[in-house]
């Protein structure tokens, strides 16, 4: 089978439907047939949030081999939908989600005409239950963890090395970092994750690193796995994935 995957999109509806336009052409290329799998965070930051959800909920509702899974960001939209003053413990600060400049609630919000500058969570609550469709909510909720293809995990942050993927917990899979990026231990599957950003596609021997930062005018990168190999699709065609050694 042949996979395509796609790193953090953030809001970038324009980016997301070039990545797929992509991913068309080289599969058509190369005898169609092929699944998308998206490595979440389809929210925040970006100016289409809405947009974002929008589409590939239609996708899906038409039939297309689209798996989406749920990055960290996906989750702080219907969690303030069903609990308004929850705080992800991902968060170091341990502020809600509306009270970071940076975590983009406001573009978010916005993009489904609403308002946050100087208005309390239950102002933005109330607007939020009336304008957010009730099927979007509960979509981004149940988004998978993980997604396996024969060469390799899919995952939104990482996995914690040693722990079955059935015990992986939640909090790990969409917001690991330290002790999974400085780990070199071989999982048994190549990892391929997003949510933290690097300068292009980067092979590290044991994951695959996929979020060029579309979030912060970055590209959105589209990474194709099949027979020959693991490629990164470009306007040009395939072009080969950086390698680095992981750390010791």
């Amino acid at each position: 089978m042949r996979s395509y995957v796609i790193g953090d999109i953030h809001g970038q509806l324009e980016l997301l439907k070039a990545a797929h336009e992509r991913i068309a052409e080289d599969d058509a290329a190369h005898g169609g047939g092929g699944q998308i799998i998206h490595v979440g965070d389809l929210i925040d930051r970006g100016p289409d949030s809405r947009g974002v959800v929008d589409h590939l909920m239609r996708g899906q509702a038409e039939g297309r081999n689209w798996v989406v899974l749920k990055g960290n960001h996906d989750r702080f939209l219907p969690r303030f939908a069903n609990t308004p003053e929850w705080v992800d413990p991902g968060l170091a600060s341990g502020r809600h989600w509306i009270d970071h400049a940076n975590l983009g609630a406001a573009q978010t919000l916005a993009s489904y005409g609403i308002g946050t500058e100087g208005r309390s969570h239950a102002d933005i609550h109330t607007d939020l239950m009336r304008a957010v469709p009730e099927a979007h909510l509960q979509w981004l909720d149940g988004l998978p963890l993980w997604h396996l293809i024969p060469q390799a995990l899919i995952v939104h942050a990482g996995i914690r090395p040693g722990i079955p993927l059935t015990q992986q917990a939640e909090h790990d899979l969409v917001w690991i970092r330290q002790g999974f990026l400085d780990d070199a231990t071989d999982h048994g599957i190549l990892v391929v994750h997003g949510h933290t950003v690097v300068e292009q596609v980067t092979h590290f021997g044991n994951r695959l690193a996929v979020d060029t930062g579309a979030a912060y005018d970055g590209p959105l990168s589209a990474v194709v796995f099949d027979d020959s190999g693991i490629h990164v699709l470009s306007d040009e065609g395939r072009l080969p994935v950086h390698h680095v050694s992981p750390p010791r």
